[in-house]
C-alpha cells in the first residue's frame, strides 16, 4: 500500500518528512521506496542534470539546437524498438537505446553544421531543416513498424508510473556524468560562453567542446525520456536557467539556483499530482505538472525582477539574452 495514498498536498509533505526521518534512522531501506519517492528522486536527478547543461545552452543561445535534439532522438528510439522488438521491456534494451539516440544526436549536429557551412544557410534554418526531417522519419517509422508497441503519448509526457529502480540508477549515473564534465571543463565552458575570441586565442578545441555539450544534452534527453518525455524535457533544460537569471548575475550561483528551481518544481509536481488523485480523483500527468510549476516559478521571477531588483528593466529586456552581463564566478 502506497503510504501517500489518500493524503492532500500538505499531508504529502508530512508523510515525506516522516519517511525521510525513518530512512536517516535506518528503519527504511532503498527497497522500501514508495512510487512517489522513486518519482521524486528520479525527477530531482534529471532536473539537476538538465540544469547543469541548460545554463550553458541558454547563455550561448543554443536552445534551438537542443530543441532539435529532443525531437530527433525519437528516430533513435524507433530504430532501437524496430531492431530489438522489445520496447515493452525497455530495461533490457537500455544500452541499445542510449547508443542509437546518441548516434542520432551526433547525426543531427554534424548534418546541421555541414548544411550551415557548405550550403550557406542560416543556422536556425539549418536546424529547422534537419530536425523536422529526422523527426518526420521517426514518426513515420513509429507509425509503420510500431503500431502494436507502447510508443505514443509517452514520448511526449513520459510515464512516471512505470519508473523502475533501474531508472534511478541510470539517472544517478547521468547526473554524476554531467557533474564530472562540468567540474573538469567548467573554465573552458565559461570561456567559450563569454569570450569566444579569447577561447580561440588560447587554441581551445571549440568544435570538440561544442560536440561534448551537445552529447551531454542528448544523453540527458535520453535519461528524461521515460520520466518526463523527450519533448517536455525542454522545460527542465530551459526554464530553470531563464528563471535563475532573474535572481543572480554570476555563473556559479546561476547553476546552483537553476538546480534548486528544477528540484523544487519536481517535488511540487509529484505532491500536486498526488493531491489531485487523492482528493479529486483526477489523474494528472506529473511531467506536465512539472512544466506548469516551472512556468509559475518563471512568472514569480519576473515579478521579483520588477518589484525587488535594484535594476528594474523594461519588459522587453527580460527576454533578451545578454550573457556578457553575467560574471564568471571566481
Amino acid at each position: 500500500m502506497n503510504p501517500y495514498w489518500g493524503h492532500h498536498f500538505f499531508g504529502f509533505f508530512k508523510v515525506l518528512f516522516s519517511r525521510i526521518k525513518q530512512g536517516l534512522e535506518g528503519h527504511l531501506s532503498w527497497q522500501d521506496l514508495a512510487t512517489d519517492e522513486l518519482q521524486i528522486l528520479i525527477l530531482l536527478l534529471i532536473a539537476c542534470s538538465s540544469a547543469l547543461v541548460g545554463v550553458f545552452l541558454v547563455l550561448r543561445k543554443m536552445t534551438m539546437l537542443a530543441n532539435s535534439l529532443s525531437h530527433t532522438i525519437l528516430l533513435g528510439i524507433v530504430i532501437t524498438a524496430i531492431s530489438t522488438k522489445q520496447l515493452q521491456e525497455p530495461h533490457s534494451t537500455l544500452t541499445s537505446l542510449v547508443l542509437a539516440s546518441l548516434i542520432t544526436s551526433l547525426l543531427t549536429i554534424f548534418t546541421t553544421n555541414w548544411i550551415h557551412k557548405n550550403l550557406r544557410l542560416q543556422k536556425d534554418a539549418s536546424i529547422s531543416l534537419v530536425f523536422t526531417t529526422l523527426f518526420a522519419l521517426g514518426v513515420m517509422g513509429a507509425s509503420l513498424f510500431l503500431r502494436n508497441t507502447h510508443l505514443g503519448v509517452e514520448a511526449i509526457m513520459g510515464n512516471v508510473d512505470a519508473l523502475h529502480p533501474k531508472d534511478l540508477e541510470f539517472a544517478f549515473f547521468l547526473f554524476l556524468f554531467n557533474l564530472s564534465i562540468l567540474f573538469i571543463f567548467y573554465k573552458r565552458y565559461a570561456l567559450i560562453t563569454f569570450d569566444m575570441t579569447l577561447a580561440q586565442n588560447f587554441s581551445l578545441p571549440l568544435s570538440c567542446l561544442n560536440h561534448l555539450l551537445m552529447g551531454q544534452t542528448a544523453a540527458t534527453a535520453i535519461g528524461a525520456f521515460r520520466a518526463i518525455g523527450a519533448f517536455l524535457f525542454l522545460s527542465l533544460l530551459v526554464l530553470p536557467p531563464l528563471t535563475a537569471r532573474f535572481f543572480t548575475q554570476r555563473l556559479k550561483p546561476l547553476i546552483i539556483i537553476s538546480c534548486l528551481i528544477g528540484s523544487f518544481s519536481s517535488v511540487l509536481a509529484v505532491a500536486l499530482s498526488r493531491h489531485a488523485l487523492s482528493v479529486y480523483q483526477l489523474s494528472f500527468s506529473t511531467s506536465g505538472m512539472t512544466t506548469i510549476t516551472l512556468t509559475l516559478f518563471f512568472i514569480i521571477g519576473i515579478g521579483y525582477r520588477f518589484l525587488f531588483s535594484p535594476l528594474k528593466p523594461r519588459l522587453s529586456e527580460l527576454f533578451v539574452n545578454k550573457p556578457r552581463k553575467l560574471q564568471k564566478s571566481r
